[in-house]
């Protein structure tokens, strides 16, 4: 397959909550105005966080209690959707930064999650699994979630991020997440054992953080018809991550809501 325009790749880089999120920021705003090229990045977290969505309260979505017990970040997204657990060592996460009128991108919400989605597929499918997309915005693997993902659009370009579950403990994100009645939690979890599943789990053998990520540079290039150069942060998108991270890890951004 002849592989179109350029675009750079970061990982695999592992930060905590505030600077992750303080980084996607960066890169969507040195976008917008012409300062960064076209990115997909890969991170970890460490420590283990909770992200909730930009119009969520902290206090109805997350057990601050238990996420302090346990050694949880707890950080804000500029992302709409849901609170999210990200396991350190269960989950890798993907952005990506591309300017809003690229042709590559629909200019519509949902078109553009089909498509930017289908690296997620395709390289899932690349490690064998029967991957596929699930409108709005997740990917599934025999009817149940193995990818989540969040969009926003802002100064002329589109910053979106999202889940890959190599492995699950859903045991610990019904601790770290509020749930509406204890007595349920069991419940809760037998239930999230039916609707979410992991890489490891459909395939039945231990897999790498490395081999996911080879597998999702492959599924992007295919997907988008485009070449992924690796590369690194610039010292202007490292200085304003950094600028950004005050934010992200204010009490102010984080219980705004």
């Amino acid at each position: 397959m002849e592989l179109g325009e350029v675009w750079r790749l970061i990982g695999i880089e592992t930060h905590d909550a505030y600077t992750n999120m303080a980084i996607d920021e960066a890169l969507m705003r040195l976008r917008a105005v012409g300062r960064a090229p076209n990115t997909i990045r890969l991170y970890k977290w460490r420590p283990s966080a909770v992200s909730i969505g930009f119009f969520q309260s902290v206090e109805e979505e997350v057990d601050v209690g238990a996420c302090a017990e346990l050694g949880v970040d707890v950080v804000r997204r500029m992302t709409g959707g849901g609170a999210v657990y990200h396991d350190s060592e269960g989950e890798l996460t993907y952005s990506l930064v591309v300017d809003a009128g690229n042709p590559k991108v629909p200019p519509d919400f949902l078109g553009s999650y089909r498509v930017l989605c289908d690296g997620i597929v395709r390289g899932l499918r690349s490690l064998g699994l029967d991957a596929r997309f699930h409108p709005v915005n997740d990917v599934v693997v025999g009817g149940r979630k193995i990818s989540g993902s969040a969009q926003t659009r802002r100064m002329g370009a589109i910053l979106q991020h999202g889940t890959v579950l190599i492995r699950a403990d859903a045991s610990k994100m019904f601790r770290v997440l509020r749930v509406p009645d204890e007595k349920l939690r069991d419940k809760m979890i037998s239930a999230a054992h039916e609707r979410v599943t992991s890489i490891e789990r459909e395939l039945g053998r231990g897999v790498g953080f490395e081999e996911v990520f080879e597998a999702l540079r492959r599924g992007f290039e295919e997907a988008l018809g485009i070449a992924l150069e690796g590369g690194s942060l610039s010292e202007e998108e490292r200085s304003l991550a950094m600028e950004l991270r005050g934010k992200y890890s204010s009490r102010e951004w984080t219980y705004m809501r």
